[in-house]
């Protein structure tokens, strides 16, 4: 009697199935959100390192200019 499949222990077993690939599926999902959420991180990070050694390379060039020399305008004299 129990060795035939009843119409409820189907429903048992795909419902059961369901949710394990529901399971597998989520764990997929947050591997993948993961895995970009580092790659994120990494960039971030690289762009902010090239961003502070431009702004750091932009001062120094900034300092070692030389200071700009005031040239005196000539006075011309009035006439009269």
């Amino acid at each position: 009697m129990l060795s035939t499949p009843t119409k409820t222990t189907q429903e048992a077993e795909a419902k059961f199935k369901r949710r394990q690939d529901q399971a597998r599926d989520g764990m997929k999902a947050a591997a993948e959100y993961e895995a970009a959420a580092s790659a994120t991180r990494e960039k971030t990070a690289r762009l902010r390192a090239l961003r502070e050694a431009k702004e750091a390379a932009d001062a120094k060039a900034e300092a070692d200019k030389p200071a700009p020399v005031k040239v005196a305008k000539a006075v011309k004299a009035k006439k009269k």
